[in-house]
């Protein structure tokens, strides 16, 4: 069966996934602080919405700005922010119940949820309780929900992940949250900061794309532009 791709936004991702989001499919973005995660989520945020489509946009860290979106989007920021649904989750906890509000706001007119980030909260519950695998456990059905939602309603979800340094020789970096958000999206990119501004995403996985594919980028006012050296 082919699969249907939306465009994110932006010319570099959509060339890195041959055309965009797969519309069944919940899509990974993970990296450290800087490397461009939330400014791929308000392009695609601005996309969506120009098109007439709702976006759902989680913002569990007060990433989303209005001031970088005016930046994306300066003749219609305003129209467009009418589009985007948020919800903005202040702990673990208020984050369970945004998530048991998804479903409710899921109708023919939402054409993306992007979640950014879905792990903060986690990390700061895991690190203030003794029960990790209830923590676990709830995180694993909040990647159901997504899962659900987009194999359901062939609707894209975006989700960002936050990482950290693994001591094993050779690992490198590693996603906050593991095994639950490694095998809990379809597609996974790397995205890493570099020299002079300049940012590498990598496709590490996909069900129709060889992995390890990549692109280089830079963040300018507009959005993001391919950096060829």
């Amino acid at each position: 069966m082919e699969q249907t791709r939306v465009e994110t936004g932006s010319p570099v991702i959509d060339r890195l996934l041959d055309g965009g989001f797969e519309t069944d499919t919940v899509t990974t973005l993970y990296g450290p602080s800087g490397s461009g995660k939330t400014n791929i989520c308000v392009i695609s945020a601005a996309k969506t919405a120009r098109l007439g489509k709702k976006v759902v946009y989680m913002d569990s860290e007060g990433g989303f700005s209005v001031e970088r979106l005016k930046q994306i989007a300066p003749n219609d920021y305003k129209e467009l922010l009418e589009k985007i649904i948020f919800l903005q989750p202040m702990n673990f906890e208020e984050q369970r119940n945004a998530f048991g509000k998804l479903s409710k706001l899921m109708d023919s007119d939402v054409g993306i949820v992007i979640v950014d980030t879905i792990s903060m909260l986690y990390r700061l519950e895991i690190g203030k309780t003794d029960d990790v695998y209830a923590v676990n456990k709830e995180l694993g059905i909040q990647l159901s929900y997504l899962n659900e939602i987009t194999r359901r309603k062939n609707i894209p979800v975006l989700v960002t992940n936050q990482v950290y340094s693994s001591f094993e020789p050779g690992e490198g970096i590693k996603m906050v949250g593991g095994d639950i958000l490694k095998y809990g999206s379809k597609c996974l990119i790397e995205l890493q900061p570099g020299h002079r501004g300049i940012r590498k995403a990598i496709l590490k996985k996909h069900r129709s794309i060889a992995e390890d594919r990549e692109v280089m980028f830079r963040i300018i006012n507009e959005g993001i532009e391919e950096f060829k050296g």
